[in-house]
């Protein structure tokens, strides 16, 4: 008889009692992802009345999975086109929130007698809210489909993005000492190049691809495919120095503007349950109860910091985006708590040696504790609005909901949302055409170069080798420098119209667009031929105007936005 790994026994005693204990919960009408953590104390290594888990290790693997699992099904559910709508009050919530909470963190850890360094991390893990928890929260209280709960999806993607950079920031801080700002401009310009790279050529190439094969796909296949592709872009964000969470977002958003996007949701379903109820089983197994007397002050200072830090300046930030409050105090009540990053980032601190061990403990006691009260948390915030809504002055709400109502007012007749109407129209596609063009540039760079002068190793080669590349940039350099976006909007004419400062400003735009062109095949140039750059600027300048007035670039580029519009509205047309 073959020997039984410790794996499968392990799986064994977590799922019976996650079983056990969440059919218990249901009977009490709490919340599952309590009883999971519940759950992961009973089998964790510090409660020794039932048989504990024997190899951890293989646990937190499967709970990096949930962690996967969790934020394909995220992206499954919220497209861009959702985070578009309340971007822009997402971001300013986010930011408000997130400032103030670093700052606090700051605060209080000097108070409890920490380094600086140290102090600077604590700011950092209580300004990062729990996705996994949030999305589960939500899920299991049926929340995930109201307005509150958009804004709340995308101020949590943004905290992922920001967590990132802030890990690039404090690693710098921890090694050199020094506040190394263009390592952080660098790191978001990486960052911002990738997502958009990965979504646009996602978007390009995944959607018709499942057209076309549709008539194959059968449940099991598009599990496998799904799951595959999620996988593969973990890894290629993994590959480029981000975060797991972070590429299995992205390839749920480009998969949910496909016409399978339904099905997809569907079967993901199961596994997202299974892997992520192991995920919060994993985090009930790191309460050490002996850790938590010893440190029980700070834990309860920061436990209230938390609570109440976050609900107070999340919803101060959702407030000052133009919400009103009751949407504001929902979402400041959602975000009331600490996860996955923060651990993340507590750990790196350990690993760079500059933060003491027992924080750790001390994060994941907070997290629990703050876990336990956020279903609750959301649950009761209309609750906790309605009692508000009768102890604040009536003058005050009523100038609070003037001040919502008077934003989006205000923006809908301020004469500068027309400057802000052109600018977008016009830098979405700049955007999208300067990052595939860019792609292109590193692509020829790493291997068509290369496999041209191996074969032509003279100055034909070169030339050839610039051709082939600026030829295949040409349309997305079409792209960036086309008038079509600004002749096309009535807002252009309006404004040129007004007077002699638009147009100033107007004729700088386009030549800021085809400075960019300009510099792009000077990056393709260059290499090629670094002691002729005089004579490359001017040929960079003519390449550029030939490209602008070319039409056979405008059907290629006509036909390459029409393709995107199609495929990026495929879900949409489909139902």
């Amino acid at each position: 008889m073959t020997h039984l790994p410790a794996l499968v026994a392990d799986l064994a005693l977590i799922l019976i009692t996650a079983g056990i204990v969440t059919i218990l919960f249901k009977w009490l009408r709490q919340p599952v992802v309590l009883g999971y953590i519940v759950a992961g104390f009973m089998v964790g290594p510090h409660m020794h009345l039932m048989p504990s888990v024997a190899d951890g290790q293989n646990v937190a693997t499967w709970s990096e999975i949930g962690i996967i699992f969790l934020l394909f099904a995220l992206g499954l559910e919220f497209r861009f086109k959702k985070l578009l709508e309340v971007g822009g009050t997402a971001l300013i919530a986010a930011i408000i929130n997130m400032g103030a909470m670093l700052g606090m963190g700051y605060v209080v850890g000097h108070l409890l007698g920490w380094t600086s360094i140290e102090s600077i991390f604590l700011g950092g893990m209580i300004s990062m809210a729990s996705t996994t928890i949030i999305i589960k929260a939500f899920n299991d209280l049926g929340k995930q489909r109201q307005r509150f709960a958009s804004i709340v999806f995308g101020i949590l993607i943004i905290e992922d993005i920001a967590a990132i950079l802030m890990m690039v920031l404090f690693s710098t801080i921890a090694v050199s000492k020094t506040f190394e700002g263009a390592q952080l401009v660098t790191s978001l310009l990486k960052l911002i190049f990738f997502m958009v790279m990965w979504f646009v050529v996602g978007i390009f190439v995944i959607p018709p691809i499942l057209k076309r094969v549709k008539q194959f796909l059968n449940d099991e296949t598009l599990l496998i495919v799904s799951c595959g592709l999620c996988l593969g872009m973990v890894m290629l964000a993994q590959g480029v120095g981000f975060s797991a969470a972070l590429g299995a977002f992205i390839m749920g958003s480009i998969l949910a503007e496909t016409v399978q996007a339904k099905r997809i949701e569907r079967l993901v379903q199961p596994l997202k349950n299974l892997f992520g109820a192991v995920f919060f089983v994993s985090v009930g197994m790191m309460i050490v109860p002996s850790l938590i007397v010893e440190h029980i002050v700070p834990i309860l200072i920061l436990t209230a910091v938390v609570l109440i830090g976050r609900v107070i300046f999340a919803t101060l930030g959702v407030v000052a985006s133009g919400e009103s409050l009751k949407v504001s105090l929902q979402a400041g009540f959602s975000l009331a708590q600490i996860g996955e990053f923060s651990f993340i980032i507590a750990t790196l601190g350990i690993q760079l040696g500059v933060i003491s061990d027992f924080i750790y403990p001390i994060v994941v006691a907070v997290s629990v504790v703050t876990t336990f009260t956020t279903p609750y948390g959301i649950k009761y915030s209309e609750m906790a609005y309605n009692k508000l809504e009768k102890w604040v002055p009536k003058r005050w709400s009523k100038l609070l909901d003037g001040y919502a109502q008077g934003k989006n007012k205000e923006e809908e007749d301020n004469p500068s949302n027309e400057w802000l109407t052109l600018l977008k129209r016009l830098f979405v596609p700049v955007l999208i055409y300067f990052t595939l063009a860019v792609a292109i540039v590193i692509l020829s760079r790493i291997a068509l170069i290369p496999f041209i002068m191996e074969q032509l190793p003279s100055t034909f080669g070169k030339i050839a080798a610039a051709a082939l590349s600026i030829l295949l940039m040409s349309p997305f350099l079409y792209g960036i420098t086309s008038p079509r976006h600004l002749l096309s909007n009535k807002v252009f004419f309006k404004l040129l119209k007004e007077n002699h400062f638009n147009k100033g400003v107007l004729i700088l735009l386009n030549l800021s667009r085809t400075f960019l062109c300009i510099l792009l095949i000077l990056s393709v140039l260059l290499p090629l031929f670094p002691r002729a750059t005089g004579g490359l600027i001017f040929i960079a300048i003519l390449i550029t105007i030939f490209i602008s007035f070319n039409p056979r670039y405008e059907q290629q580029t006509k036909k390459i936005e029409a393709a995107f519009r199609e495929n990026l509205n495929n879900e949409e047309e489909e139902e």
